[in-house]
This record gives structure tokens, C-alpha cells and sequence, in this order.
């Protein structure tokens, strides 16, 4: 088959993926599965090759996505039902002052988006910004954008959460190397689209808080846990990973011989068993030590694993589509266009993330569908790991691009802040998209000086 007719079929799968989730309103796993079906066909595959690619794909994927995904999401729920979250908020907008409590914000969705779900953190914390906004007479837009681009930006740059932990599974990059580099990359990206947009649209929409000349006590201010000991458990998985990874570029540079402890440390560091270690040390800490009974936290662990599940199943879906692309032989194809094209492999996946996000408003859809298609290429071209780190902050960078109607992100903001359609375009919808270009902006940079 001709390059140009493998090229209109990818076209042509991407069409039909965007219309089955907009027009026929189908689950996102489906229209995933039928999309990988559609390309299948259309490259001549046979069917019982269609079939084994589809288990294969699923199969390979999950084994990895659903333990790290699962476990991340009971970690979360432990710092998010103990009132850790807000006790990290609370600490650093009392250590900064209100005059820095902007920047105290950031910091704290950015540490706190590590574990805990972004809706769930924003509306945990969302009384505090209410509480600012109350004591110093300011739009809640000068708190709460800040707030905003932490967990955003961390929802998107840094594992354990799903949309990256997602990508690099289908990617295959290593999860030490996003950490590293998310952060690198993270932190300038939340202050460029937290604090310093949020001064400047503070000015140009000025919102208060329901109630503003109200008193809105808030709960637990008592009974919250201590800063240290919510740093230190939510750096246990992050620590473990990246020593896991540093030991193991040392072994590889034969900088360290290889032996027992280098062996303790790769498992310790695996992100299945920091992940088990961390939650369960907040389990312990945060639940039992706090009076949880044990039935209450065999609930919020089963709770925890609702909203996971339908993100396991669409990176399974996602990982589908990367099977099919590579047994149907359109990922070679692909990879040597593309090697012999202008454009860097982080501008296209970027790319790639960023319509799919505009087009149908899911971020992980628009992740899993760039990870899909970009992953039989990346196989071909042999990155390093740097280099598919950077790849993987491109996906997640393009999938926040312009947020809108079709997002309900959107919508959740405009709620909370009490926000028209035009003000929400305004200020949440151009501080994802600051994130989006930004993001795109660096990795690219990065992705250019280590060439």
C-alpha cells in the first residue's frame, strides 16, 4: 500500500473517532475499539489479526496503567479524606502571607494535583479562595486562577496521575524521566499561566465570592494533619521512582556496578511498589492513626476506584489503536515520512493532542489518541529517554489547549466562581491554553538543545 493511502486512513481514522464522540454521543472505549477495527480493515489486516492485536494491545497496556492508575487513585483519596490537601493549602498561604498567597496557591495545586484528582482538589480547596478573596477584597480570579494552573499543570505534567502515567506506558518512556522533567518544565509553565495571568485578569473581571459579605467559616481548621507529614508521604512515590531511575542510568553509564542494592533499589523504585509503600503509609497515617475505622477505609478505597476505571479502560483503548498501527505496518510508514519531514516528532504529538482536545473537550481522549498514533513512529525512530519524556509533556501540553463548552472543566470553573460563557473564555480558558503553548514552547526548546 501506497504511503499517501496509509496517510488518508489514519486521516480518515481520526475523523471517525471525533465523529462517533460528538455526533453519536458513544463511550470514548468504543469508539476507540471501532476506530482500531476501522484501520484494521482498511490496511488488509485479517480479522483473527484484528482480534489478537486488539487483546494484545489491551492487555499489554493495563497490565501496567491499571495497577499505577489504581493505586494512585486510593493514594488520593487517602490525602483527600484526611484533610491533607487543604492542610497543605492552609500551611503555605499562612507561610507566604496574603500579599504572596497567590504563589502560595500555585505551589499548592501543583503538590497537591500529584495524587489527588483535578476536580476534586479544586473543589476541596475552593473555600479557600473564597476565604482570600472575603479578607482582602480582590476578584476571586486573583487567587483562583493561581490555583488553577497548579493543578492543571500537574494533572497533565506529573505521575502518578493518569493522563501521563497513560501516555508513557503507551509511549513507553520511563516514569523516572517525566518526573524529572515535569517538574523542570511544570514550574515555570503554573507561574507563567497562575500568578502572573492571574494579576493581570484579576483586573478585567472582578468576581466575588457567594455571599461576600458573609462570613463562611471553614471546617476542620483544628483537626487538619501537619505540612511535613503530608510533604513527606506525597514524596514518597516521587522520591522511589527517581532514585529507581538514577541508579539506573548510573548502571547503564557503568558509573555503578550492578549487584544487590542496585537490584533493592529498582524494586523499591518500580512505581508498582512505590505506589503500594506510599499508600500504604497513608493509609496508616491518614487513616488509622486519624481514627478511620477500617471499614471506612476499605469504602474510600473502593470509592477511589470509580473514577479510575474509565480511565484504565480508555488507555487500554488507546493502547488498541498503537497495536493496530504497528501490526497493520502504518507505524513504519509514518516513522520514515515523518523522519524524513521538518517536523520534530514533540511538534507533531503536540499537534496531534491539541485537535483532537479542541475538536472533542476530553484531555485524556486527546492524550490516549496522540499516544496511539505516535507510538508505533517513536518505536521506529529509537529516542532516547529524555527525549521520549518531552514527548509525552508535548501530548499532555496540546490535550489542555482551549478549553471550552465541550470541556466540562469548563463549565466547573464558570460554576464555582460564578462566571458568564465570555468571562470563562476570558480568564480559564486562555490560562489552559498560556499552559498548552507554553508547555509546547519548552519541550520543544529542551527537546532541540540536547540534540
Amino acid at each position: 500500500m501506497s504511503p499517501l493511502f496509509l496517510s488518508l486512513v489514519v486521516i480518515m481514522a481520526v475523523v471517525l473517532l471525533l465523529f462517533m464522540v460528538l455526533k453519536l454521543k458513544l463511550n470514548a472505549v468504543l469508539a476507540l475499539l471501532i476506530t482500531s477495527i476501522f484501520v484494521g480493515i482498511a490496511t488488509g489486516m485479517p480479522l483473527n489479526g484484528i482480534i489478537e492485536s486488539i487483546q494484545k494491545g489491551m492487555g499489554g497496556t493495563l497490565g501496567f496503567v491499571a495497577t499505577v492508575v489504581g493505586l494512585g487513585a486510593i493514594f488520593g483519596q487517602m490525602l483527600e479524606s484526611s484533610g491533607g490537601a487543604e492542610a497543605l493549602a492552609r500551611y503555605m498561604v499562612n507561610k507566604f502571607g496574603q500579599k504572596k498567597a497567590p504563589l502560595a496557591m500555585v505551589l499548592s495545586g501543583f503538590f497537591i494535583g500529584i495524587p489527588v484528582f483535578f476536580d476534586v482538589g479544586f473543589i476541596i480547596l475552593v473555600p479557600l479562595v473564597y476565604a482570600l478573596s472575603r479578607d482582602t477584597k480582590m476578584s476571586l480570579l486573583y487567587y483562583g486562577i493561581p490555583l488553577l494552573a497548579g493543578l492543571a499543570v500537574t494533572h497533565s505534567f506529573i505521575p502518578p496521575t493518569p493522563g501521563p502515567v497513560a501516555v508513557a506506558e503507551i509511549i513507553n518512556a520511563q516514569l523516572g524521566y517525566v518526573i524529572f522533567w515535569g517538574f523542570i518544565l511544570g514550574i515555570p509553565v503554573a507561574l507563567l499561566a497562575g500568578p502572573v495571568f492571574g494579576r493581570y485578569i484579576s483586573k478585567r473581571i472582578v468576581v466575588f465570592p457567594p455571599g461576600f459579605f458573609e462570613e463562611m467559616p471553614l471546617e476542620r481548621t483544628n483537626k487538619l494533619p501537619a505540612f511535613g507529614q503530608i510533604t513527606g508521604i506525597i514524596s514518597i512515590p516521587l522520591v522511589l521512582i527517581l532514585c529507581s531511575t538514577v541508579t539506573d542510568v548510573l548502571v547503564k553509564k557503568e558509573l555503578l556496578l550492578t549487584g544487590k542494592l542496585t537490584e533493592i533499589i529498582g524494586f523499591v523504585g518500580h512505581p508498582f511498589t512505590a505506589l503500594i509503600i506510599a499508600t500504604l503509609v497513608a493509609i496508616y497515617f491518614l487513616g488509622v492513626k486519624r481514627g478511620f475505622r477500617k471499614k471506612e477505609i476499605l469504602e474510600l478505597s473502593t470509592k477511589a476506584l470509580g473514577p479510575a476505571g474509565i480511565i484504565i479502560l480508555i488507555t487500554g483503548a488507546g493502547g488498541v489503536l498503537k497495536q493496530i498501527l504497528v501490526d497493520s505496518g502504518i507505524g513504519q510508514v509514518m516513522a520514515e515520512a515523518i523522519a524524513g519531514s521538518a517536523w520534530p516528532p514533540v511538534l507533531l504529538a503536540w499537534t496531534l493532542a491539541a485537535i483532537v482536545r479542541v475538536t472533542q473537550g476530553s484531555a485524556t481522549v486527546a492524550m490516549i489518541t496522540a499516544a496511539g498514533i505516535m507510538a508505533p513512529i517513536l518505536e521506529i525512530m529509537q529516542l532516547t529517554p529524555t527525549h521520549l519524556a518531552l514527548i509525552v509533556l508535548s501530548i499532555s501540553s496540546g490535550a489542555t489547549l482551549l478549553s471550552h463548552v465541550n470541556d466540562s472543566g469548563f463549565w466547573l470553573v464558570g460554576k464555582y466562581f460564578g462566571l458568564n460563557e465570555k468571562q470563562t473564555l476570558q480568564s480559564w480558558t486562555v490560562m489552559e491554553s498560556i499552559i498548552a503553548v507554553s508547555g509546547l514552547a519548552l519541550t520543544l526548546g529542551i527537546s532541540v538543545m540536547i540534540n
